[in-house]
């Protein structure tokens, strides 16, 4: 069993990287792998040209180290989105990278297990954890939880170690994603998932 976690954050080693840290611990304790690839600002924006939806391509037509992630993240038991919040939002390169990799092959993640955090120095943890949950609510992945909203205070690296319970629930988190990998993986020829299908895509024009 294997978990994939992307970190938005430009900086290696981090307050962000620090978080995943303590899920990871978690993770293998239950005999779960996880990767941590550093997404930072390497993604180029989607450019909304469709070929992906139009050909059925679970890659982008820009074929750069997204088209590997997002191998990663397929092939994966559970996905783990995490970002600084930068400006009350999700990082940058991070954004570009989640646009890409939900547009190409989010149909690909139904009944995986996601999870969201965020790192912050003072506000906008919470306008930015539910913009990474946005993307998981769109593919109807099984969504891991922690006792309270996934987001851990530090400005410098390191300080986030300082925030007592922001460590707690990063570990509780962990704890839990673990859980739920399990869980699925067990069920696997006993509980067939439910039946999904094409979404009926509309807007206010038709």
């Amino acid at each position: 069993m294997k978990v994939v976690a992307f970190n938005g954050s430009p900086r290696k080693g981090g307050n962000t990287e620090i978080c995943l840290k303590l899920i990871e611990k978690e993770l293998n304790a239950q005999g779960i792998e996880l990767e941590i690839i550093q997404v930072g600002t390497k993604a180029k924006p989607c450019m909304a040209c469709y070929h992906c939806l139009n050909t059925g391509s679970t890659h982008c037509v820009q074929n750069d180290e997204v088209n590997e992630w997002i191998d990663k993240a397929c092939e994966a038991d559970g996905i783990i989105l995490a970002s600084p919040v930068y400006y009350g939002g999700i990082a940058g390169g991070m954004k570009c990278f989640l646009d890409r990799m939900f547009l190409c092959s989010g149909a690909k993640f139904h009944h995986k297990v996601g999870a969201a955090l965020v790192t912050l120095r003072r506000s906008g943890g919470l306008e930015t954890y539910q913009q990474l949950n946005a993307y998981l609510n769109t593919m109807e992945m099984v969504i891991a939880t922690s006792d309270y909203w996934q987001a851990a205070h530090g400005l410098d690296k390191g300080e986030v170690e300082q925030d007592t319970e922001g460590v707690e629930v990063m570990s509780k988190l962990g704890r839990n994603i673990a859980w739920l990998v399990r869980l699925i993986n067990d069920a696997k020829g006993r509980i067939d998932p439910p039946e999904t299908g094409p979404r009926t895509m509309t807007n206010f024009v038709r």
